[in-house]
Parts: structure tokens; C-alpha cells; sequence
């Protein structure tokens, strides 16, 4: 079992920066691949990055690449998500997600067995 709580999500303008954390509780955190999706009002949840259980792997949605930059810190048991450059298309909720598929890139939503309770992330232009 892995308990996901989001932090760091709010307004900010356009252009600016912000880093989402994902704490997890539970002592297999680090054998987990851990995923950040989004879900902007009146659309699907969709993809966002994406980070296996070591975090020599990540792989981005086109929409952020280069932009947004996934990584973690197993010792603290946290995932994050560093989004530069911030769009107000890039407003959403962004939830925090883990997959038993440690050694695998999952951009499947499907495939993730936790999820965290979102963060609000809000880009005014």
C-alpha cells in the first residue's frame, strides 16, 4: 500500500515557475514508478510525465517537454514534478500517481494502482 499526498499547487502568472511535491507513505515507495497526470476543467485526465523506480528513466507528454522536468528522492519517499515556463493551458488539477511497474515508463493511467488527491494548479495569462 502507498498513500500519495500532493503539495505545492497555485496561482501564479504566466511565464512563472512552480514545483509540485508528492509525498508517499509506505516502505516500498522506491520500488514504485511514479507518474503526474492532469485533468483541466471539463476535459479528461491526461498524461504528464512519468519516472521509474531509480529515476534513471523519464519520459514527458509533448506538451510539456522541456518545460517540466520529473524526478524523486527515494530517501524522502517524494516525487516531483518542476514545471518552468507555465502556460494557462497548463491550468489543472495535477494528481500523483504510483505503478507496481517499477522498471517500466507508464503513461497508461490504467496501469497505476495509487493516486494522490490532486493539487490545483492555476496560470493566469
Amino acid at each position: 500500500q502507498v498513500q500519495l499526498v500532493e503539495f505545492g499547487g497555485e496561482l501564479v502568472q504566466a511565464g512563472a515557475s512552480l514545483r509540485l511535491s508528492c509525498a508517499a507513505a509506505g516502505r516500498t515507495f522506491s520500488s514504485y514508478t511514479m507518474g503526474w497526470f492532469r485533468q483541466a476543467p471539463g476535459k479528461e485526465r491526461e498524461f504528464v510525465a512519468t519516472i521509474t523506480w531509480n529515476g534513471t528513466s523519464t519520459y514527458y507528454a509533448d506538451s510539456v517537454q522541456g518545460r517540466f522536468t520529473i524526478s524523486r528522492d527515494n530517501f524522502k519517499n517524494t516525487a516531483f514534478l518542476q514545471m518552468n515556463s507555465l502556460k494557462p493551458e497548463d491550468t489543472a488539477v495535477y494528481y500523483c500517481a504510483a505503478s507496481p511497474r517499477g522498471s517500466w515508463l507508464v503513461t497508461v493511467e490504467n496501469f497505476y494502482d495509487y493516486w494522490g488527491q490532486g493539487t490545483q494548479v492555476t496560470v493566469s495569462s
